[in-house]
């Protein structure tokens, strides 16, 4: 696996992960001019595609039908530098006919737990939280494991 960033304008830079293009810049404050998220941004988006691409296969190998699913992980930075994460919670939205809220649970834990590895490389150092919503009712919230 490997990444590279090239510096495209002021401090832009074109990201070739994987064979595929994505922008990043700076904030605004710092000479950023809105080309792309910022890189702490992409770490969110890298957490919430891992899990919630373990969740869906998961429930699906439970044959639990799934109208639709979306996951977002929000972070709460720390004030000084290196300015890192300190909370993420990680919200599991799901939607559809008689979705079983043990089943949902096991998965998120599962992908908690055991496969998702950017959870793994964030766990030691940052808090993560889950909230699990069903057809828009609240599941659980709690720590994720440590």
């Amino acid at each position: 696996m490997q990444s590279t960033v090239v510096l495209t304008d002021g401090m832009a830079f074109e990201a070739d992960v994987e064979g595929f293009t994505v922008s990043v810049d700076a904030n605004r404050e710092y000479g950023g001019q809105g080309k792309g998220p910022r890189p702490k941004a992409l770490v969110l988006a890298a957490l919430a595609g891992c899990t919630a691409m373990d969740v869906i296969s998961i429930l699906r190998k439970m044959r639990v039908q799934v109208d639709q699913f979306e996951v977002e992980a929000t972070g709460e930075m720390v004030d000084t530098h290196p300015k890192v994460f300190s909370r993420i919670t990680v919200t599991y939205r799901l939607r559809g006919p008689k979705l079983p809220g043990t089943k949902v649970a096991r998965a998120v834990e599962l992908s908690e737990e055991r496969y998702c590895p950017v959870n793994a490389m964030l766990r030691p150092s940052v808090e993560l939280k889950r909230v699990i919503v069903i057809n828009g009712s609240p599941l659980v919230e709690q720590p994720t494991c440590q």
